[in-house]
């Protein structure tokens, strides 16, 4: 697209918001397009978003509470209190070419004026079940695009004749599709001809994986060329540690980690991978093409990680797990024979690098180019 744009990005509150609309962004940056962002300055966008040298302008407004239903009125209040500050703002500083909202209700206001002043308007869902800020916006979209095929039928009916809906896959940052094998297992300290099991619950662990894992402590340890590199989460960083009891020599076999900030070189680095099933993770996980089995966290909403796990099981990348099933010799057996068997891991790698995820980002941007164009 040879007109440079002006793109207004809403998201915040949680990773798995920010990072895919910070890929987006460096991907249109590279394009030579002028990305903004709207979040809120003392949530994890206020520290993420300059990070990676983007504007941020702050919005204040909250969300609502289904359980405190009184909470309604505060939401309101600020949502309207919101769309007149970026009035003034667009009538100041020009209107965006077009608006890109990733479903926290931060896309609120930016969605409401954009849709009420002609400027088009893209969302973006990563996960199987939308929520509700995304499906609230859907209906002033020019375009919805999601991760997963699985999403399509929830937004049928929220969006106007001429709504396109569209999958386009979660993208994933550069630092993590850019990351070398090399690089990661010189990282971690983990030799070639070694295997690396990494193990991860998400940024707060989880901690039926980890008792999981830590019962089968003694079997891992038993094969003298596996390292395995656990992220327990900084919650039970302590707990984890306690179970497992590992002497110095174990240590310099199995890394525990409250958290790891170079998730795109562990995931490089990795041989296989054990994790909750939460959109970001599947979609970094399915960008590097690593083999995984996925245990989906029970409590999620709708049980969308569940769902979010079978884009990779179903494309024979991953093998699923049950949490409740985890402590069965079934799922021991499993674990182990993907360690042992590399032609099994060989197998998924191909069939994950065959779902093209590494290309999320260039493609949802496409959508970004083409919603300016078309308006």
């Amino acid at each position: 697209m040879g007109r440079k744009l002006s793109v207004a990005i809403a998201a915040g509150g949680t990773a798995g918001h920010i990072n895919p609309a910070l890929a987006l962004a460096e991907e249109l940056a590279s394009r030579g397009h002028k990305v903004s962002f709207y979040g809120q300055s003392r949530r994890l966008e206020g520290t993420l978003v300059p990070q990676a040298g983007f504007e941020l302008t702050s919005l204040n407004i909250s969300g609502f509470d289904r359980t405190r239903p009184w909470t309604l009125f505060s939401a309101i209040y600020r949502l309207r209190k919101a769309v007149r500050f970026l009035n003034k703002r667009f009538a100041t500083q020009g209107a965006p070419d077009v608006a890109v909202g990733f479903g926290a209700y931060i896309e609120l206001p930016l969605v409401e004026w954009c849709g009420s002043h002609g400027v088009p308007v893209v969302l973006h869902e990563q996960n199987s079940v939308p929520g509700l800020a995304n499906k609230l916006s859907a209906g002033r979209s020019t375009t919805v695009c999601v991760s997963l095929p699985v999403a399509i039928d929830a937004f049928k009916s929220r969006v106007g004749d001429g709504t396109q809906i569209v999958v386009t896959g979660n993208p994933v940052r550069r630092s993590v599709i850019d990351a070398s094998r090399e690089a990661g297992r010189k990282a971690f300290g983990v030799a070639d001809e070694e295997t690396m099991l990494l193990v991860f619950g998400g940024s707060l662990g989880a901690r039926h994986l980890n008792e999981a894992v830590t019962a089968l402590k003694d079997e891992l340890l038993k094969r003298p060329k596996l390292r395995i590199v656990h992220s327990t989460g900084k919650e039970l960083f302590d707990e984890v540690n306690q179970g497992l009891k590992l002497t110095d020599e174990q240590k310099a076999r199995w890394q525990v980690r409250p958290y790891i900030d170079n998730m795109g070189e562990a995931l490089a680095a990795a041989d296989l991978v054990l994790s909750r099933a939460g959109a970001s993770s599947i979609a970094e996980i399915a960008a590097i093409a690593v083999p995984s089995i996925l245990v989906p966290y029970p409590l999620a909403t709708a049980d969308h990680q569940t769902t979010n796990a079978r884009y990779l099981v179903d494309a024979g990348a991953a093998v699923m797990v049950a949490d409740k099933d985890i402590d069965d010799p079934a799922f021991a057996e499993q674990l182990l024979h993907l360690v042992d068997d590399a032609g099994a891991r060989d197998e998924m790698r191909t069939r994950a690098r065959g779902l093209a995820q590494d290309k999320a980002a260039s493609v949802l941007a496409d959508r970004v180019e083409e919603a300016a164009a078309n308006c």
